[in-house]
């Protein structure tokens, strides 16, 4: 692959996996997915914990009460067993299929860094598919919060929060020098005007990644507001994706509802993001 190691990160959002009228899983979307992953494929997945809630809700007809911190804990454990059961279920057998669950100090220690990285590249020679999801189970977020601190102070360099899976996506496809970086959402892509459809940006580019830098950050000025509270909007998800444009990784943005392969080869609307395109 020349100057790649991997053809493809792709990242999908947690309401992406939901059918929001019936709340529940959305199998369509898992098994669109699991037709076309394959090895040399590095997929990260959010939804454990909304996953999780629904089925928590399901089974005892009310939510969980208390602190917000350990509900969440509580509904990832439940729901990143089913997120796995159902990638499973759709993924052809021939594939193995690996779970991957990362912190943020997984991305701030070198040691850390190339074990992740030689344990995603094995994979692609083994005939497996790595499921990544951020390990929300077992991270308070007071302790991320002191030990991003901790982190802040002694390192001279870039801290990687891993705030949402948008940003996990985003350094593994650094890490692993993927050509491609997917991002799949509930929307067709960046938009000029979030209210306005019409107002889709179907490319971000430039001669050199400066100026395709420059570009993204007059795109962030535009983009305001997420999917759902708590989540990252566009803003953020341009924010992330600058790293990988400065390695040379093409971005796309799209729906999910699309497949992988016509996202890609630009068959429906997208927002693409890259040097030289």
């Amino acid at each position: 692959m020349g100057k790649f190691d991997i053809e493809m990160v792709g990242k999908i959002g947690s309401m992406a996996l939901i059918r929001k009228e019936d709340s529940d899983i959305d199998y369509n979307i898992f098994s669109r997915l699991g037709a076309e992953l394959k090895p040399g494929m590095i997929w990260v997945s959010s939804g454990a914990t909304e996953i999780g809630r629904l089925d928590y809700i399901k089974r005892t007809g009310r939510e969980l009460s208390g602190d917000l911190d350990a509900v969440k804990t509580d509904y990832a454990a439940q729901g990143q067993a089913i997120l796995m059961q159902t990638y499973r279920q759709f993924i052809p057998e021939a594939y193995s299929v690996r779970q991957v669950l990362v912190e943020h100090r997984h991305f701030n220690e070198r040691e850390k860094r190339e074990h992740i990285k030689n344990l995603l590249l094995r994979c692609a020679s083994q005939g497996a598919i790595p499921i990544i999801n951020y390990n929300d189970a077992v991270n308070a977020e007071e302790n991320r919060r002191m030990e991003l601190t901790e982190l802040r102070e002694s390192h001279h360099g870039r801290v990687v929060e891993c705030i949402d899976n948008d940003e996990t996506a985003a350094e593994i496809a650094v890490l692993m020098r993927a050509r491609i970086l997917l991002i799949m959402t509930s929307v067709h892509g960046i938009y000029e005007d979030p209210e306005d459809p019409s107002t889709l940006v179907e490319k971000i580019t430039g001669r050199n990644a400066a100026e395709v830098l420059e570009a993204i950050a007059k795109m962030q000025k535009a983009c305001v507001g997420a999917s759902r509270a708590g989540a990252s909007g566009a803003s953020a998800k341009l924010k992330y994706v600058a790293e990988p444009v400065k390695a040379g990784t093409t971005v796309i943005i799209g729906h999910a509802q699309h497949k992988i392969s016509d996202l890609i080869s630009g068959k429906v609307k997208r927002t693409i993001i890259g040097i030289g395109l």
